[in-house]
């Protein structure tokens, strides 16, 4: 299913985005080329801005919920038509519960050994977190040990100006949260940001 998403380089972090909104912040971000959107779960009622974007976008977008800390929300995820399940740690059971559901799984892990947990229990994409603490040096010690076809994102700290180093150190791709969205930024500041981001990103994965 996620290899199948187009420009999938970048996740898009609703953290804090209202129901009323979400569609006006959803489509500016759809039209700057981001395919991805994830709301965590401790945002206003979350569940009813992810059924919004599955409504709207389901169909040409991935949606889904993150800061998934229970295999309940990730049930309940599902029945809003969530597709990706991400979380801030390595849960096998929430990962587990997911791939039951067929739906993507990103964990959050910082060391080879969460790593190698979350692949073993079936994660389809490992979440570096937080990755600006960490560093650039940090992901290409550890890539040299994991598998090399486990995509690994950036998340946490990481904004356009990290990119190329993170992407050089094997990322691929990121997540972008407060430098991308904050409730309090206007539709326009939005889409300048998420336009100089999907940018960053095209010139960081050219030069791979």
């Amino acid at each position: 299913m996620f290899s199948q998403i187009r420009n999938k380089q970048l996740i898009a972090i609703l953290r804090g985005v209202c129901p009323t909104k979400v569609l006006d912040v959803a489509a500016v971000l759809v039209e700057a080329g981001i395919h991805i959107i994830e709301v965590p779960l401790n945002s206003p009622e979350p569940l009813i801005s992810i059924a919004k974007l599955a409504n709207a976008y389901g169909e040409n977008i991935m949606i889904g919920a993150g800061t998934v800390l229970n295999t309940n929300s990730v049930d309940a995820v599902h029945r809003a038509g969530g597709k990706l399940i991400v979380s801030p740690n390595v849960d096998k059971a929430v990962i587990k519960r997911t791939k039951e559901l067929a739906m993507v799984s990103a964990p959050g892990f910082a060391t080879p050994t969460e790593g190698f947990a979350a692949i073993d229990a079936g994660a389809d994409i490992l979440k570096m977190f937080p990755a600006g603490s960490f560093g650039a040096s940090y992901l290409s010690a550890i890539k040299a040990v994991l598998p090399n076809n486990k995509p690994v994102y950036a998340v946490g700290g990481v904004g356009p100006a990290e990119m190329q180093d993170f992407v050089t150190a094997g990322a691929s791709g990121f997540g972008l949260g407060s430098n991308l969205f904050q409730p309090s930024l206007t539709l326009k500041d939005i889409r300048s940001r998420a336009v100089h981001a999907v940018a960053a990103s095209h010139a960081a994965f050219s030069e791979r």
